[in-house]
């Protein structure tokens, strides 16, 4: 079992690892999947991920997203090695530490990503955040109002609906939602990540960012920029928005939609986590 036969068989990986021809190492930081490194007979790593009984869809949609970012040509994406109903693996990414060069290098990367565009907001296929469905149905816009139907509101049901917000949040929320167009901001769809919290940028042994777990559509390019800010910021944040701007300067009135563009995935959070990101939401909707 080598690269080159993986690629031209894929369907092959779950009974290798199933009679222990393939090394596994565990690998943390995951939250919803099980994640390892696969080191195979020729010494070569993949990552491989999985999920016993995902939701149909859930491992293609990662893919159809990690390709669709890649054929832009602009971001290190890992490729797609074997997409299979319950696990997808994925070229190995030695990881390192971020440098500020390699985070300029990340911002101008992520405007030329944005600049690659979408035909429509959504996208072509069904899309997830975690496991949680995530509307795509294509829409021309404006951008405003599907950002409030398609990301705002359906995680505020849901977060009605498990009881991780109050009555007093939820009418703030709403606010928010009937206030969408005050904000501003239309723009054409860019080809965004989607979910690029810190998190989801792995940083390899020169210091360049490569871009994963994505929720890929055509979206708001604010929103990719105001989730990497989130919890500390991605390393050297200041250095990437400097060289993004310098790149393809943003709409006036930026700063004042950061709230904006976090409360989708705060919102994510407490329809996935429950009341522990309460106080999150609280304080974003303070902000806005």
């Amino acid at each position: 079992m080598d690269l080159d036969f993986l690629r031209a068989h894929p369907g092959q990986l779950p009974v290798f690892i199933k009679h222990q021809r393939i090394r596994e190492t565990p690998v943390p930081g995951g939250s919803i999947c099980n994640a390892q490194r696969l080191t195979l007979d020729d010494g070569s790593s993949i990552f491989c991920k999985s999920l016993d009984d995902p939701p149909a869809g859930f491992f293609a949609t990662e893919a159809a997203g990690l390709r669709w970012l890649q054929e832009a040509g602009t971001v290190q994406v890992p490729s797609v090695i074997a997409e299979l109903p319950a696990m997808l693996a994925l070229e190995w990414i030695e990881h390192g530490e971020a440098t500020p060069d390699g985070a300029s290098s990340l911002g101008r990367q992520l405007a030329a990503m944005h600049r690659a565009g979408a035909p429509s907001f959504g996208a072509a296929w069904p899309g997830f955040i975690g496991t949680a469905p995530l509307p795509n149905d294509p829409s021309d816009g404006p951008w405003g109002p599907w950002f409030a139907e398609r990301r705002l509101l359906p995680f505020l049901r849901t977060s009605i609906d498990n009881g991780a917000l109050t009555g007093s949040d939820v009418a703030d929320v709403e606010r928010v939602i009937a206030g969408i167009s005050s904000y501003g901001g239309d723009e054409p769809p860019s080809r965004i990540h989607g979910d690029l919290w810190p998190g989801n940028v792995l940083w390899d042994r020169s210091g360049a960012g490569w871009l994963v777990d994505p929720a890929a559509h055509g979206g708001h390019r604010e929103t990719d920029l105001a989730l990497l800010g989130l919890w500390g910021g991605a390393p050297h944040h200041d250095r990437i928005m400097a060289a993004y701007r310098e790149a393809w300067p943003l709409a006036d009135g930026w700063q004042d939609r950061v709230a904006l563009h976090r409360l989708y995935l705060l919102l994510v959070h407490t329809a996935l986590f429950g009341a522990a990101y309460r106080e999150s939401v609280r304080s974003t909707l303070r902000a806005l």
